[in-house]
């Protein structure tokens, strides 16, 4: 590809199967290209910046609403602008990897809107990444369809006449796509996702009457909305599209992000529709910036619902910040799944969403989130019942969220039953992450790498803090070796000798533990694991 005088400098590492070429055409390949030598190096001083930020909460455990931005939190007259119309009722949006029959299933699910996700839901593996983008080029164009097990009674997949509305979620700025490098440096993977999709999709997607939507994820200040905002305008001029129209919703799913999203959505306010609460990763980020911090210590993740206090007055927040601002504030993801062959379990199942659902529509939340077709129905029924109008933008929760409010652990359990579930999922989710499968429903609970992360980061705090479980053993390395030893041989048990041999188990135990027993918390288990397993 370096022949062509707009690639120079440009080199694909990957694999091209079939197909690819159509993807990483020359001129979409220079459109990426372009973005990266302009934004990489703001990218990079920010993440130096976030470990710069680590560092100094760590030794003076300190976070709160930082007082050089307190113009724009205090001047009440500045509004983001209204969304397009596929976004002004997001009642219920579905999410998942971009696997083309979940992609064909989620568009045709009866959701409002489809979160197709290249991050937290997808392994990023060279060919889950480029095949994701072929198969929501064709969702785009309206074109997929899928012929399974053709010829030997299978199924065929293709779209409804009406479908929900198509957004993407690329990788966050901490990660690589360790095969496109530009100049000698890897792109950004959200470089990479962001902008094959725009380049390739925009104009097919304002044809129809919507457009190019993203949800941003991993945000943990201001500045990192502004680098994407940046970008943003940069690539509509490349295309000559006009300024807004990008939309984004921003994933708060941080707790210094939490903190500044009044700032998000100002530095995105000419693009920006919505905030999220991502909860999962919420609880991930809070436990990973009190890391040093033995007063911060959480509960069993099973005790840390959306109803303790510090959860449900980040949940208000959201909703508060975003409807002074014309925001839409949405809710976040209901872990179960529909289960089958037992009915009594299904039934459970369902009850769990739905009080969910409640939770957040009375509360003033304009749609959520559900991770199975068959939880379409169950929030749909919520939200129609208790928001019969498209949105809730007039609901503003009374107070203001205090920095007590949104740090003060609650109190619960913390149990060995805890912490062995813990290395349960951890071991279950990686093993199938290194296999390269994103989203996971392990237990009767659909699970992304937050789970990873929360089961991760909660035992490697534990343990630094010298905690003791409720049944009075100390959680050291010896406790978590134990038990990791018996979780695996639970999953080879549960999933048989070959399997177990062939599905990364010992490998993904292997990982877990050692980032748990590592005297530094790594960031993200899924940078050193891409490192070691996918970068080649």
């Amino acid at each position: 590809m370096s022949s062509n005088p707009a690639l120079a400098g440009v080199e694909i590492k990957g694999a091209m199967q079939p197909g690819y070429e159509t993807i990483l055409t020359p001129e979409a390949l220079a459109f990426v290209a372009q973005l990266h030598r302009m934004y990489n190096p703001t990218r990079l001083a920010l993440l130096r910046a976030r470990d710069q930020r680590q560092a100094w909460i760590n030794q003076e455990g300190f976070i709160g609403f930082a007082p050089e931005y307190s113009s724009i939190r205090d001047d009440r007259s500045w509004q983001v602008r209204p969304a397009p119309a596929d976004l002004a009722d997001r009642r219920v949006e579905i999410t998942g990897p971009c696997d083309r029959k979940m992609v064909i299933n989620a568009l045709n699910s009866g959701a409002h809107c489809f979160m197709a996700c290249l991050e937290d839901a997808s392994a990023p593996t060279w060919d889950v990444m480029v095949q994701g983008q072929v198969n929501l080029r064709d969702a785009a164009a309206g074109t997929i369809s899928l012929e399974e097990n053709k010829g030997n009674g299978g199924k065929s997949y293709k779209l409804n006449d009406k479908t929900a509305a198509l957004i993407c979620r690329p990788r966050g700025w901490h990660l690589d796509e360790a095969h496109m490098i530009v100049d000698g440096e890897r792109v950004a993977g959200a470089i990479f996702d962001f902008g094959l999709y725009f380049f390739h999709n925009a104009k097919a997607l304002l044809a129809k009457g919507s457009g190019p939507y993203f949800y941003l994820p991993k945000l943990e200040h201001s500045l990192e909305a502004r680098l994407w905002n940046n970008v943003f305008i940069t690539a509509q001029s490349m295309l000559n599209l006009p300024l807004g129209t990008i939309r984004a919703t921003v994933l708060i799913e941080t707790l210094p992000g939490a903190f500044m999203a009044e700032e998000i959505l100002y530095e995105l306010k000419d693009h920006i529709t919505a905030l999220n609460c991502g909860r999962w990763d919420y609880i991930f980020s809070y436990i990973k910036t009190f890391q040093n911090d033995s007063t911060k210590l959480l509960p069993d993740r099973a005790a840390v619902t959306m109803k303790v206090p510090f959860m449900a007055a980040y949940a208000a927040h959201v909703v508060r910040v975003c409807h002074r601002r014309g925001a839409h504030a949405m809710g976040g993801m209901s872990a179960f799944i529909p289960v089958k062959d037992d009915e009594a379990a299904n039934q459970a199942a369902f009850a769990a969403v739905r009080a969910d659902k409640e939770r957040e529509a009375t509360l003033g939340h304009d749609g959520t989130w559900v991770a199975h077709p068959g939880l379409v129905g169950v929030a749909r029924e919520v939200f129609d019942r208790l928001m019969p109008t498209p949105n809730q933008l007039n609901v503003i929760p009374q107070g203001e969220a205090t920095m007590a409010d949104l740090v003060t652990p609650p109190d619960g359990p913390r149990t060995l039953t805890g912490l062995t579930n813990n290395i349960n999922v951890g071991i279950g989710y990686v093993a199938a992450w290194l296999r390269g499968q994103g989203a996971v429903p392990l237990h009767n609970l659909m699970e992304d790498a937050a789970t990873a992360e929360i089961s991760r980061t909660q035992l490697w705090q534990w343990r630094k803090a010298g905690a003791t479980l409720d049944s009075g053993e100390a959680v050291d390395a010896a406790l978590i070796t134990r038990v990791t030893e018996e979780q695996l041989a639970a999953w080879k048990a549960q999933v048989g000798d070959n399997f177990f041999a062939a599905g990364k188990y010992k490998e993904a135990a292997d990982l877990f533990r050692t980032l748990v027993l590592a005297d530094r918390l790594e960031p993200f288990l899924t940078n050193p694991a891409y490192e070691f397993y996918f970068a080649k």
